[in-house]
């Protein structure tokens, strides 16, 4: 039962890209509130609980993965993704979207690139032990993958007259 919580379900057991995979569940989730008209409220809210689920999967249940398969950061273990993901979003929740599906689309690529790239102090992160720096490495990217959207929806939304979106 742990190792299927912090694999999401077994998406962190597919063979290709699992945290990318492990993302993907709040980046449709935020989509689909936002296509449904959700409040930002409702979707901050819903993002805090995604964040919280995640990180308490992971600090609790990341350290017998560790010890099971001998990996200080086991493929498998994808709630970090998860939680990290639901902390970009929950950034541009109450920002102004013109497109949900290209919203959703660069607030998950943005997270990606940031996991994957790992700018400091992102990389030091994953050295604390257990299950907080699988954890930790992963909401630091979320915020910076979060702050970049921010950004680039600004960015967006000043570069086009009003009427024009």
């Amino acid at each position: 039962m742990k190792r299927l919580l912090v694999s999401c379900f077994g998406l962190g057991w597919l063979p290709v890209a699992p945290g990318t995979w492990g993302s993907l569940p709040p980046a449709m989730l935020f989509a689909l509130m936002c296509y449904f008209g959700s409040t930002a409220a409702a979707i901050s809210i819903t993002m805090v609980v995604l964040v919280l689920l995640g990180s308490i999967v992971c600090i609790k249940f990341a350290p017998y993965v560790i010890a099971a398969t001998g990996k200080s950061d086991p493929r498998e273990v994808v709630a970090d993704e998860f939680a990290g993901q639901a902390v970009t979003f929950l950034f541009i929740a109450a920002a102004p979207i013109s497109n949900i599906w290209v919203t959703a689309l660069l607030g998950f690529l943005l997270f990606r690139f940031f996991d994957i790239l790992k700018p400091w102090p992102i990389r030091k992160l994953e050295k604390l032990p257990k299950g907080w720096g699988i954890l930790l490495d992963d909401l630091l990217a979320g915020v910076y993958a979060g702050i970049a959207s921010l950004v680039c929806l600004v960015l967006w939304n000043n570069w086009h007259l009003p009427g024009e979106h």
